[in-house]
């Protein structure tokens, strides 16, 4: 037989959403992300995609970020994806802030809640991202796997 099978991306189309720098921006990217995971099913807890999503989009905005800032949301190998997109050319860089610190623990919460996050640069200044991998009992398109399904144990 020389049927061949479809093969499935592990890419999936990225969702770009281009947010004004500004007080409102945070809210707005948090909300596309929790929408975005809902829409796809995406298996991941989405309050921590919203709050490590929020973190990247604070951080852009206060470091001189310009007047947008681009959101990519995007499945890839079993993981959720978020790349915040800015126009300043300085390095993210965690800080040692004391737990009651005001401020300066964003990337720590990212770097500790994430499967992975890192930077890249860009013709326009650079972008941050973090990735979440699929939970366990989940299979790489989202279903619940026949394993990871406990409703028949008892």
């Amino acid at each position: 037989m020389d049927t061949m099978a479809p093969i499935r991306s592990t890419v999936q189309p990225s969702h770009c959403i281009s947010l004004t720098a500004g007080p409102a921006a945070a809210a707005e990217a948090r909300s596309r992300v929790r929408a975005a995971i809902g829409a796809w099913g995406f298996p991941v807890d989405p309050s921590v995609a919203v709050l490590l999503t929020s973190e990247l989009v604070t951080n852009a905005i206060t470091h001189e970020a310009g007047e947008t800032v681009m959101l990519v949301i995007t499945r890839a190998c079993g993981r959720l994806r978020v790349d915040v997109h800015d126009t300043s050319w300085s390095v993210p860089m965690p800080e040692d802030a004391p737990a009651d610190a005001e401020t300066g623990r964003g990337l720590m919460l990212v770097s500790s809640l994430s499967t992975d996050w890192g930077y890249y640069r860009t013709p326009a200044g650079k972008a941050v991202y973090f990735t979440l991998a699929f939970q366990a009992d989940h299979d790489e398109d989202g279903e619940r796997s026949p394993q990871g399904d406990r409703s028949s144990v008892r």
